[in-house]
């Protein structure tokens, strides 16, 4: 039995929480045996404010065992793995900490507030010999997990363009604060820059454009245009400042030689350039539930972790922060480090 401590129960929490829910409902030999957030007493009875909906406006944690000290959970609990859901500039030194006592760690995206930290992370698990993996759940995400394998197996050719969105009205509390969020660069925007990365590796050079609109939140309307050597012309946007009923979306559109895919309103459209389209088939899961089923399947069963390693998250991180230098130089085309 996989026994899991899950730290931070804001909205994240919750939506990790819903899938471990989830999980042992169906069986998975995992329990959930502890729940740890400094403001436990407050979080457990009020609602998590967040761009996607969780399964559950109140929480009954009644089955749980809360804490709201880490220590006070670690010397209590005889836990194998804790899933980190805090604030980006803590993930780095609470993450190392978990490795050194001999736990592995599911850690919430970004990896850390910048790449240097991320790369300690995944050094630490590397000369721990536990496993890390850092939450971009795009990777795991249905739709674009069949983007992948029509751009590995080459069914339409190669990628001529492609073009990545994510949207939603703001988030509230630490992320608005430039330095401990980093933006919706950091914070929205990561994803498809990750996706860019896990897709094709990582680019020679980017170009942002970046705007300003809620004080003291760094960039929270970005576009980024991404260089390769074989010309290819891609773009990802990003906005955090929809508000109304607009809600949340995400969408790509990617061209290949032979035909064209279209990810929208949660459906994949594929367009062959020389037969009918159609919808593709998907599992309906969510890339949370898949994230976390494939790390507690690389615990279970002694398997290295391959979809996200650390360092390919540590990768994306470099990307991000080519990103905002280029958004602060008014676009300029800037190169990505290459550790």
């Amino acid at each position: 039995m996989l026994r899991v401590g899950l730290i931070g129960f804001g909205f994240m929490g919750r939506m990790h929480f819903d899938n471990y829910v989830r999980l042992m409902e169906e069986g998975y030999p995992l329990q959930l045996a502890a729940i740890c957030d400094v403001q436990i007493e407050r979080l457990k009875n009020g609602k998590a404010d967040g761009n996607m909906a969780t399964e559950r406006d109140v929480y009954d944690l009644s089955a749980f065992r809360l804490y709201d000290k880490i220590e006070n959970m670690l010397e209590s609990e005889e836990l194998d793995m804790v899933d980190i859901t805090l604030p980006t500039p803590l993930h780095a030194d609470i993450a190392c900490q978990m490795l050194e006592r001999g736990l592995h760690v599911l850690c919430e995206k970004p990896a850390a507030r910048r790449s240097a930290d991320a790369f300690r992370m995944a050094e630490t698990a590397k000369r721990t010999g536990k496993k890390l993996m850092i939450g971009q759940c795009l990777r795991f995400w249905p739709a674009y997990e069949f983007l992948k394998e029509c751009v590995e197996d080459g069914r339409y050719g190669q990628v001529k363009a492609g073009y990545f969105y994510r949207g939603s009205g703001a988030p509230k509390g630490w992320f608005l604060d430039r330095e401990m969020g980093g933006g919706c660069l950091l914070d929205m925007h990561v994803h498809d820059a990750d996706i860019i990365h896990w897709l094709f590796g990582k680019p020679e050079k980017v170009s942002t454009l970046g705007r300003n609109v809620i004080p003291g939140s760094g960039y929270d309307i970005v576009s980024t245009n991404y260089s390769y050597g074989d010309g290819k012309v891609l773009n990802a946007q990003a906005d955090w400042t929809l508000e109304g009923d607009y809600e949340f979306e995400m969408t790509y559109r990617v061209n290949f030689e032979r035909g064209n895919l279209l990810f929208a309103r949660n459906e994949v459209k594929v367009n062959p350039q020389d037969e009918p389209g159609f919808v593709a088939e998907l599992s309906p899961d969510s890339g949370y539930y898949r994230q976390i089923r494939y790390f507690a399947d690389a615990i279970v069963h002694d398997r290295p972790i391959e979809v996200c390693t650390p360092e390919s998250a540590a990768g994306t991180l470099e990307i991000i922060e080519a990103e905002q230098l280029s958004a602060d130089r008014g676009g300029a085309w800037v190169e990505p480090a290459r550790s």
